[in-house]
């Protein structure tokens, strides 16, 4: 027992085990204040805890950011794959409606040009090069295809004529090659119709050029231009366009008629070849110029 009380080591720790067992007791207690001590316990706790919690939850933070970016990454990467499944679509759906109405077109031309043999074709070649001039067609000799036959859009515009033919295709020249052997006979449609030619084509405009005009005739703008059959390769009535500006030759004895073409030569897909029917021509205007 006296040695029990010699240790002075152990003497200290009881004491100091009753201290603060006393004061946890006493702190527990319902009180609005709090002691010296107490205080000083606190925030030396709390001075601890927020040396040891501030960096745990930066690094909880951190990796809740990482995780929340590769979440956000991969719905990112889900919705580009659906926008890009619906432009997909979007761009078919647009294909097949312009394919449908292009073929309904032909359709009603089909019947409106029920005095024409007509042979429908889809165009397989065009070059960079020469885009305004020649196309190519997957319709040849061996579908009953000759030179010199006309071509219209599926509007029914007049784009051309067939130029060369193989034994299942052929190269139609364009209204707007430049070639100067490239003309087509043509009338304005009005009580009594004033007859030129179509030569050239102004391709900043997009007009083709109506040349020799009488320059007495009366020549408004919106009158409709039609093939007049009387060259020797067009058949009549084929509609070429209409008039949006008429002058003067650059020499004063006739006139010429801008029209803006009906069929858009930029974008064709198909066609209708025409047969031309009637062989009575007037020698007088057989100035067309054949292939």
């Amino acid at each position: 027992m006296p040695s029990f009380f010699s240790n002075k080591k152990l003497i200290i720790l009881l004491v100091a085990i009753i201290i603060l067992v006393a004061l946890i007791g006493y702190s527990r207690q319902d009180r609005e204040q709090i002691t010296g001590p107490e205080q000083v316990i606190r925030d030396a706790v709390g001075w601890v805890q927020t040396i040891f919690t501030k960096p745990a939850y930066a690094i909880a933070g951190f990796f809740e950011n990482v995780r929340d970016i590769q979440h956000i990454y991969e719905e990112n990467k889900i919705l580009k794959s659906r926008l890009d499944e619906y432009a997909q679509i979007s761009v078919e759906r647009n294909l097949l409606r312009n394919e449908n109405e292009t073929l309904k077109d032909m359709l009603e031309l089909d019947e409106s040009l029920n005095d024409y043999l007509m042979r429908s074709a889809v165009v397989i070649h065009r070059s960079p090069d020469r885009w305004s001039e020649y196309i190519g067609l997957n319709r040849g000799s061996e579908h009953g295809i000759e030179p010199n036959m006309g071509v219209v859009d599926s509007k029914g515009g007049l784009i051309g004529k067939v130029k060369t033919v193989s034994e299942f295709s052929s190269r139609i020249q364009l209204l707007s090659d430049n070639d100067r052997t490239n003309r087509v006979s043509a009338m304005i449609s009005m009580d009594q119709p004033e007859y030129g030619f179509i030569e050239g084509y102004d391709e900043e405009a997009g007009l083709l050029i109506m040349r020799k005009i009488d320059l007495e005739a009366d020549i408004e703008e919106g009158q409709t231009v039609v093939t007049s059959g009387k060259g020797g390769v067009y058949p009549s009535g084929l509609l070429i366009g209409e008039i949006v500006r008429v002058e003067p030759d650059e020499y004063g004895l006739t006139q010429n008629a801008y029209i803006e073409p009906t069929a858009d030569f930029f974008a064709i897909d198909y066609v209708y070849i025409i047969e031309r029917t009637s062989t009575t021509l007037d020698p007088d205007l057989l100035e067309e110029e054949p292939s």
